[in-house]
């Protein structure tokens, strides 16, 4: 389990899947930014146990338990790049009070100190502000747009991509290793 302050990160497990397939699924979950994927257990099931590429799934939880979202990592260039992917949702009910910072935040540590990778990159949706500032927090700088890469809601959409180099990263900000 990776800890932080007000948040814990701790690796997703098959008795997870009814609430991941239930937060897929759900338009209030998805919001504006992202289209609800609509997927059964069974298939939610299949994409976890996929090993198309590399990727883990963390489930985000407050300190008293409840869980209010997942990050992902992965890297579909593998071996070849060297760099990992992170993707994210929080509850609508626990957004805006910087859970997903520092969900964020121990994301970054946990794969630069445990990965051989240059980089880590993200993409938001054009309009996402909030989650661009989550990124920006954390030290992500923006590369660019991503022109019309991604259906959502039934319309081409921008997205735009982030990243931070291990080199900007430099040393943790809140995951530390204990002896």
């Amino acid at each position: 389990m990776l800890e932080g302050k007000n948040v814990n990160l701790r690796v997703m497990e098959k008795e997870d899947l009814p609430l991941f397939t239930e937060w897929f699924n759900s338009i209030e979950f998805s919001g504006e930014y992202f289209s609800p994927i609509q997927m059964s257990r069974a298939e939610v099931e299949k994409f976890y146990e996929s090993t198309l590429f590399e990727m883990k799934v963390f489930i985000v939880e407050k300190k008293d338990g409840s869980e209010i979202g997942y990050f992902l990592h992965f890297n579909m260039l593998e071996p070849y790049a060297k760099m990992q992917e992170i993707g994210y949702g929080i509850v609508p009910s626990e957004r805006g009070k910087g859970y997903c910072t520092e969900a964020a935040q121990l994301m970054v540590d946990y794969l630069f100190l445990s990965k051989d990778i240059a980089r880590i990159q993200a993409t938001t949706h054009y309009k996402n502000v909030a989650s661009q500032k989550v990124l920006e927090k954390v030290g992500f700088k923006r590369e660019g747009t991503l022109r019309k890469i991604a259906l959502i809601w039934g319309e081409l959409t921008d997205m735009f991509i982030f990243s931070i180099l291990r080199e900007e990263w430099k040393e943790p900000k809140i995951l530390t290793i204990t002896a």
